[in-house]
């Protein structure tokens, strides 16, 4: 009797192959989300990790505010819904010199400023 007696060997090979059918279904997943869903994914991604950015304030063609090490910028809400306000947000060093870089007396501020009426740009900072 000991002969018919079957083994199975617990659990091998089986990992790689439910490993493999979630990395496909992943890829499968998110080359179906359209450029813009897939875009919102990456911001959202940001939100939780943050950048190093650059938050540049004009006024015509001249610089007049510049904060640094600026982690996000937030699109405010409205307190009883989902609906976006036409204002953002954040938190970033006042670049008081306009030199790009955190000097000894600057200091980090919350920052506020319409989307409809300011010229800005926001980028990542080209230094850690």
């Amino acid at each position: 009797m000991a002969g018919n007696v079957t083994r199975c060997r617990s659990g091998a090979g089986y990992g790689g192959g439910v490993k493999s059918l979630l990395l496909l279904s992943l890829i499968t997943l998110v080359s179906a989300c359209t450029q813009e869903t897939q875009n919102q994914i990456g911001r959202s991604i940001q939100n939780w990790t943050g950048v190093n950015g650059v938050l540049e304030i004009y006024a015509g063609e001249k610089l007049v505010k510049r904060f640094v090490h600026v982690d996000k910028l937030t699109t405010a809400t409205a307190t009883d819904g989902n609906a976006a306000r036409p204002y953002r947000y954040g938190y970033g060093i006042l670049d008081e010199n306009l030199d790009g870089e955190k000097s000894g007396t600057e200091k980090r501020v919350y920052f506020e400023f319409s989307d409809y009426s300011t010229n800005y740009i926001f980028h990542e900072g080209p230094r850690p």
